[in-house]
């Protein structure tokens, strides 16, 4: 994976580690991050390798240096990795769609069959971020995805609606691709507890998690901080932003030019443990992932982690969010600060509204959307392309909608012959 590094993406790392009770030898390469510099490090079993990465670009002339640094360290650590021992799988997390180039010399020499982790679609992203369709950017991320699903060997799709771009658009044999949704594990805030601290002295507490990018909305949302409570007058609500991106200075410096210091406070990247906390205390959370091309297609991990909570969303009217909150969500008319506004003010002034919409989420999550029932989908994606199975999901894990938080527990596994294995290369929040 290329844009961020294992295991602060929960997606990628709960693969691993569901690789690795399935009984296969698992290496991650990834770039480093100030959080974990470690060049290797061994955590739970897995191998982890990372790469000094000089920058994330921001802009197309910077891309033309850090991916072609990226993709050769990455290649020169799938040559470490495929001294110690065959390689059977590499499975290349995009963005960006290149990492096939790291597969391909394996491919051809070795026999090494490639699992492309589809994120994010990245002619959508280049048009959220500004590009018109049919530019000449758009145009170069639609060959090279079509690069990328040609040279797989199976796909791995987050949604139903990246499921069809990989039929449609990458040609893909449908039999081939697999849908394994993003979510959290149940166990993971199963310890999670209110802090009336987290509140920072207000009645009302909206949370938001996720990337502070452009395509993510956060103006939306400041927009709608700004009605709340300069215009409204509503300064009993506190609304915590966690995250980090490209954009955080620039958002920081915005909502002090509103006036907004006393109301809206950004945390940065925070660990898990604070994340639990503050989503547990929470009476609302939002995601104003702004609507376009994108955003429509694509999951986003923070609404499974609001419903792990069962908390109430607001979000934007995007296809895949219904899909995933459903009756968990309120609605406001896309790219429309007033209305996400006029969203949040109408739950928090309704206790008893939030509380069954956080029922039906958590409810929803735990019988159809958790990590648990995603983990027959990977392991028959791995049946599938190392021959040894139809390509048949294998028997869900049953989660029972009763269990509380706190007593929640991760079922094991199904342990196969041990064969060794690199996952190598990666929101988003797809």
């Amino acid at each position: 994976m290329e844009n961020l590094a294992v295991p602060f993406d929960k997606r990628v790392w709960q693969e691993a580690r569901t690789l690795r009770d399935a009984g296969y030898d698992v290496n991650v390469i990834c770039p480093r991050s100030s959080q974990h510099p470690q060049a290797h490090e061994v955590l739970e079993g897995v191998n982890i390798y990372r790469y000094a990465s000089p920058f994330e670009a921001r802009r197309a002339a910077g891309y033309l240096l850090e991916y072609p640094l990226a993709l050769a360290a990455q290649l020169a650590l799938a040559l470490k990795v495929h001294r110690a021992g065959r390689l059977d799988v590499i499975q290349a997390c995009n963005p960006p769609d290149l990492l096939f180039l790291v597969a391909q010399p394996f491919r051809l020499l070795s026999g090494t069959r490639f699992v492309f982790d589809h994120h994010d679609a990245c002619p959508e992203l280049m048009m959220a971020k500004g590009r018109h369709r049919g530019s000449l950017l758009v145009r170069l991320m639609e060959r090279l995805e079509r690069w990328t699903f040609a040279t797989a060997d199976v796909s791995i799709a987050t949604n139903e609606s990246y499921r069809r771009i990989a039929v449609e658009r990458g040609g893909m044999a449908p039999e081939d691709v697999f849908v394994v949704r993003s979510a959290p594990t149940v166990s993971r805030f199963a310890h999670a507890r209110e802090d009336p601290a987290v509140r920072r002295g207000k009645r009302h507490l909206v949370a938001y998690v996720g990337v502070m990018g452009i395509q993510e909305g956060i103006d939306y949302l400041l927009d709608a901080a700004d009605l709340l409570v300069n215009r409204r007058g509503r300064r009993d609500i506190q609304f915590s932003l966690a995250g980090s991106g490209p954009e955080f200075t620039r958002l920081v410096a915005r909502a002090e030019e509103l006036g907004l210091q006393e109301n809206v406070t950004f945390l940065g990247r925070i660990s898990d443990e604070e994340l639990a906390t503050l989503l547990a205390t929470a009476d609302v959370c939002v995601n104003p992932d702004e609507a376009n091309e994108m955003n429509d297609i694509s999951t986003m991990n923070k609404i499974m982690e609001y419903m792990a909570l069962g908390k109430a969303v607001v979000q934007f009217d995007l296809t895949e969010g219904r899909v995933s909150a459903g009756d968990a969500s309120v609605y406001a008319r896309p790219n429309d600060a007033a209305s996400l506004a006029d969203c949040i003010a109408e739950l928090l002034d309704s206790p008893w509204r939030r509380a069954r919409m956080g029922e039906t989420g958590r409810a929803r999550f735990m019988t159809r959307l958790s990590w648990e029932h995603s983990v027959p989908h990977l392991l028959a994606a791995y049946d599938r392309v190392l021959g040894r199975a139809p390509a048949a999901v294998r028997a869900p894990v049953t989660v029972p909608v009763a269990t509380p938080l706190r007593a929640a527990r991760r079922r094991p596994q199904p342990v196969h012959h041990r064969r060794p294995l690199a996952g190598v290369v990666e929101e988003r929040s797809a």
